[in-house]
């Protein structure tokens, strides 16, 4: 990482953290992948239920082996034939993890799904969600974050989920109504009534999409 862009970033991170906390919600920053598994590890204590909704920045950096192979109940939707049946499970967890598509500089979470599953786990269910977002997902505000959302990361995962959408061929959304969007439900969290419950990890690199 560029030093200047660690400086940046370490200044940006602090502007999201006092965002979050006036949404009631926590943020942390962590320098390194391996620093942000650590916070990670700290939010989740051991013999606790976890799953999570597919990010990718969660096995970034390292999170799901560490789960794995640690003393926790690690549910895997991946090793299950009825994935339906471990999806439901994420709502009576202990932990949810999961990414975002996009924050904003001043806390708002911005995300989409397909099936739902991810974003109505994050608005409720779960006692505890973790988040770890890499810091090119922050945006100015609400509209350059749906901006991104749409046009970088649901472009991104219908190209790696091998989906027939436009974005797909093109590599920008179309705002279309193909059988295989993922653009199905979208999810602003500006604000927890939960306090403790929204853990958002904030970390010096490029993660996820």
């Amino acid at each position: 990482m560029n030093p200047n862009m660690t400086k940046r970033n370490a200044l940006l991170a602090q502007k999201v953290i006092k965002g979050l906390q006036s949404r009631n919600m926590s943020g942390y920053y962590a320098e390194t992948r391996e620093e942000a598994l650590q916070l990670a590890l700290s939010l989740i204590p051991e013999g606790s239920t976890a799953t999570m909704g597919g990010g990718v920045s969660v096995q970034e950096i390292g999170l799901v082996d560490a789960l794995k192979n640690g003393n926790y109940n690690f549910i895997d939707r991946d090793a299950y034939t009825d994935k339906r049946a471990a999806m439901l499970q994420a709502y009576d967890a202990d932990v949810f993890l999961a990414s975002a598509n996009a924050i904003t500089d001043d806390g708002i979470l911005v995300n989409i799904d397909g099936n739902a599953n991810r974003v109505s786990a994050m608005a409720f269910g779960p006692k505890k969600l973790v988040l770890i977002v890499g810091m090119n997902k922050v945006c100015p505000d609400v509209d350059a974050a749906m901006k991104r959302a749409r046009s970088v990361a649901a472009t991104a995962n219908a190209q790696r989920f091998g989906l027939s959408t436009p974005c797909a061929k093109t590599g920008a959304c179309m705002d279309c109504k193909s059988p295989d969007t993922i653009c199905c439900q979208f999810l602003i969290t500006r604000f927890s009534r939960h306090t403790g419950r929204i853990h958002v990890i904030l970390v010096n690199d490029s993660l996820g999409f």
